[in-house]
């Protein structure tokens, strides 16, 4: 400790940053070392939305995850760091050479000062293992930065309010599927883009939604801009490679099939063009839902969410565009893993809303191409879950959690009996800090007979 404070001392004098106290610092030669702040920000660590954050505690930033703090280039800055969360945490500035004590315990704090000597945006960070990854990032920004022209990415996350029209008690029809399949730079995280590849500009594609016995004609179509050749394989079709083998198209080019509807279930479609996996992972995935004669039972609110892995050469988190890495895939080592598509998708993008007392129905699969998934909503039981997309069954009752395999689907049921904000997870929970994450928020008055707070209901979880 005393090495750390000397060495940060040194550095107050001879380059202008420090870690230190909110007026002064024990110089090397037993004299203060004084200073006046320019400019003073208040951070707080604390847990939001299932990730590890910064939270502004005062001024312009107060309550702002992970703000950005805007300085004057030369400008002497401080940032007091206070422990909201009782886990052991720092603060650095890589590019300035500022780096924090540890602090632990509830209420603990710490501060840092430095000089602002270079123009600029740059980040910081709690550099605790795994905390980067886990949300503790941010950005300072150092002079008249100019701001980054508006990202001309596509927003290729999928609305998981899209669930097509439920067949009721019609008899069997014939429908006919479009799909067309794209190679476009969409949206990985913020600041961050990847090349995916999808079926009708979306990750998952369309939700599919027919009748047992309906004759299907799908349509698909290679756009005349993708490199690859891509198809189509729906594991609710009985026939050679689930259409696979007769939808292999070169780009500009397209390919057709017509299918019965045999067998009632919720299955998932995805491309099976070598390398399979790299095609699943990029974003070619999703889902049909067959329902049985005379339909599902009517519920109150219905999602389409769906599971996904990307291996890219750069680490999670990072900003610019992410490159494919076909070692990663075989090691099977996602630097990423979504809900519909990318990070944001179900917890900023889409909101998914339900009021208290209505009956939520959730179609969830996942395309993978390798991860199996613990699907699982923290604060609610499944009232019902029909396994492995099973509609013919008696459904599980009670459920917590529900493991779906790579290619498998299942559907969820639950009554919504109190007012909050839950949480969708794969239960592996690791997965979270890779951006495995999504928001269902019940709205309503409270329910004291199910659920009774003794205390304030922190709002980030």
């Amino acid at each position: 400790m005393k090495t750390k404070l000397l060495r940060n001392a040194i550095a107050a004098v001879l380059f202008g940053s420090v870690v230190m106290g909110p007026a002064q610092a024990a110089h090397p030669d037993g004299e203060a070392v004084t200073y006046r702040p320019d400019v003073t920000f208040t951070l707080r660590t604390d847990i939001a939305d299932g990730r590890l954050v910064f939270v502004g505690d005062k001024g312009d930033i107060k309550g702002q995850i992970n703000p950005d703090l805007k300085v004057e280039e030369g400008a002497v800055v401080q940032i007091n760091l206070v422990n909201g969360d009782g886990a052991i945490h720092d603060l650095a500035l890589p590019e300035f050479g500022v780096d924090s004590d540890n602090i632990s315990g509830k209420n603990s704090s710490t501060t840092v000062v430095f000089r602002a000597d270079k123009n600029g945006e740059f980040k910081y960070i709690c550099s605790l293992p795994g905390h980067v990854a886990a949300g503790m990032i941010g950005k300072i920004i150092v002079g008249d930065v100019k701001p980054e022209p508006k990202s001309t990415a596509l927003d290729i996350s999928k609305n998981p309010m899209e669930v097509g029209t439920p067949v009721g008690k019609r008899g069997p029809q014939t429908h006919k599927v479009n799909l067309k399949t794209t190679e476009v730079i969409g949206q990985l995280g913020d600041g961050s883009t990847y090349k995916y590849w999808t079926f009708n500009n979306t990750v998952p594609g369309p939700f599919i939604r027919v009748r047992v016995g309906d004759t299907v004609t799908v349509d698909m179509a290679n756009d005349k801009d993708s490199s690859m050749i891509h198809s189509v394989d729906f594991h609710a079709v009985t026939g050679p490679g689930g259409g696979a083998a007769v939808t292999q198209a070169a780009p500009g080019t397209s390919k057709s099939f017509t299918f019965k509807a045999l067998n009632p279930g919720l299955y998932v479609y995805h491309c099976a063009t070598p390398s399979v996996a790299q095609h699943i992972s990029n974003g070619m995935y999703g889902m049909i839902l067959v329902e049985p004669e005379g339909g599902l039972p009517p519920v109150d609110r219905e999602f389409y969410v769906m599971q996904g892995e990307l291996y890219t050469a750069q680490r999670h988190g990072e900003t610019g565009h992410h490159e494919f890495s076909r070692e990663k895939m075989m090691d099977e080592k996602p630097e990423h893993m979504s809900f519909n598509g990318n990070m944001n998708a179900l917890t900023k993008t889409h909101r998914m809303e339900a009021k208290v007392g209505e009956t939520v129905r959730i179609f969830f699969g996942v395309g993978g191409p390798n991860a199996t998934s613990s699907f699982h909503v923290i604060g609610e039981i499944f009232d019902r879950v029909y396994n492995q997309g099973d509609l013919i069954s008696p459904p599980m009752q009670s459920v917590q959690t529900t493991t779906v395999p790579a290619g498998g689907a299942t559907m969820v049921e639950f009554k919504t009996e109190v007012p909050g904000k839950y949480i969708l997870v794969d239960h592996a929970l690791a997965r979270v800090e890779k951006g495995l994450a999504g928001l269902l928020h019940v709205v309503g008055d409270e329910n004291h007979d199910v659920f009774e707070a003794h205390s304030a209901v922190d709002p980030n979880h």
